[in-house]
């Protein structure tokens, strides 16, 4: 194996093992139990769970997607996140190296991870997430290059302070709720790590990719507009996308103006 593909290796395997960390974080949490204690088992028999048969992705696979001790199926949930948490950390590595940026992007991701997991299956963003995640987003903004305090500021008051007022206004007309205050607080995190210059492009994004998915559900299951589709996936998609294309799709559609206009 070459020099050059060490580093890689690692942070691919390095994200899985977070991975593994982050399904223990989305199938507890929601409950409001411990991450740490007690240590990972069945849920059917109590076996449990040795190091070797907690090894990502490939314990899943030797063990055919069933418990050692009873058999019973284990979800598929476990191999994805795990897979999805290496590739992102490997992406991000490939994208920014070993830098303080990386770190930083790093932690984020792995909370979107678990973020949208949970949103998707209890339709709820932990608090215990999102309010350090804008501490620790802030921060991380008197450190990093080209990413100052002020900005840092001002993606937590538009970030938050946007959702707040569409919320707000959606209520006042409709006198229903049709945003949780988990949304909020993950924008306001969302503009604590990435800067008041994201948060437009994640709504439009999230909004955009939200009414697609939305409407083509409502659609295949026949139901109405009152269906309960959480919201927090998307915007997590958004912030993903801002990080690796954001800038070139902005710069894009600027150029593309200018062209129309012209």
């Amino acid at each position: 194996m070459t020099a050059d593909l060490i580093a890689p290796l690692f942070v691919l395997i390095t994200g899985m093992l977070v991975g593994s960390f982050l399904n223990v974080c989305i199938c507890r949490m929601p409950k409001d139990e411990s991450i740490v204690l007690p240590p990972s088992h069945c849920p059917q028999c109590d076996y449990r769970i040795r190091w070797y048969d907690n090894i990502p992705l490939f314990s899943y696979l030797l063990l055919r997607g069933k418990c050692r001790g009873c058999g019973m199926h284990i979800s598929l949930q476990y191999p994805l996140v795990e897979l999805l948490n290496g590739l992102l950390t490997l992406a991000l590595f490939l994208r920014f190296g070993p830098t303080l940026a990386f770190l930083a992007l790093f932690l984020f991701c792995s909370a979107l991870v678990v973020i949208t997991f949970i949103d998707l299956e209890h339709q709820i963003i932990p608090d215990e997430i999102s309010l350090p995640g804008i501490v620790i987003g802030f921060v991380f903004s008197f450190f990093l290059q080209g990413h100052s305090w002020l900005n840092s500021l001002l993606g937590i008051l538009l970030g938050g302070g946007s959702l707040l007022l569409v919320a707000y206004s959606y209520q006042w007309l409709t006198g229903k709720e049709g945003m949780g205050g988990g949304d909020i607080k993950l924008l306001a995190m969302m503009g604590a790590f990435l800067g008041w210059k994201a948060i437009l492009f994640i709504i439009f994004a999230s909004s955009l990719v939200g009414s697609v998915v939305g409407v083509t559900i409502m659609l295949v299951q026949k139901k109405d507009s009152k269906l309960a589709i959480p919201f927090g996936p998307y915007l997590a998609f958004g912030a993903v996308l801002y990080i690796f294309y954001g800038r070139q799709i902005i710069h894009w559609y600027l150029t593309m103006g200018s062209f129309t206009r012209g």
